[in-house]
């Protein structure tokens, strides 16, 4: 069955990335310049070995950055969310659903965020705007939405009723 509607979202900002890959490129520099050149990297050198593993390290942490991934997927009768690496799952009925609308969260950074009483957690990778979803006895998050027009449309019909899910 094909979704009524499906996101992927990843972190993309320049302003992430250009620091991140600037701290990737600062060991491996050092170590061309101490193994290669064979000039001492700074006043108090660390090892090679040292500048090894600060790049490893490195690697591994913008691999963790690449690796983030929002999926936001209605399908059937359920909304689905995953948060990838963190292993977020959601799995929500719709009949469980007791409201669901498109909003203005605001900036309240990247990642997971608790925002307090009214929205509980928002998860997100970029943006200011998502699906406010409450459900359960009072259990309710937002999930964060670079296609807002299309999911509200969605959302819509799915509140209005089965029979117009996939008109």
């Amino acid at each position: 069955m094909k979704p009524y509607f499906k996101e992927e979202q990843r972190m993309t900002q320049w302003w992430l990335w250009l620091p991140l890959i600037a701290f990737l490129l600062f060991p491996l520099y050092g170590l061309y310049q101490q193994a290669v050149v064979g000039k001492p990297f700074g006043d108090n050198p660390m090892s090679n070995l040292g500048l090894v593993i600060v790049f490893f390290v490195m690697a591994g942490l913008l691999w963790f950055f690449r690796s983030i991934k929002l999926i936001t997927e209605i399908e059937g009768d359920e909304f689905r969310m995953k948060f990838k690496p963190f292993m977020i799952k959601k799995t929500i009925k719709f009949q469980e659903i007791s409201n669901a609308e498109i909003v203005n969260y605001g900036f309240v950074g990247y990642g997971i965020r608790w925002v307090g009483g009214k929205y509980g957690t928002v998860y997100n990778t970029a943006g200011r705007y998502g699906l406010f979803v409450q459900y359960g006895k009072g259990r309710k998050f937002v999930i964060g939405t670079q296609r807002k027009e299309e999911l509200g449309r969605v959302i819509s019909k799915i509140l209005s009723g089965p029979a117009e899910i996939g008109s």
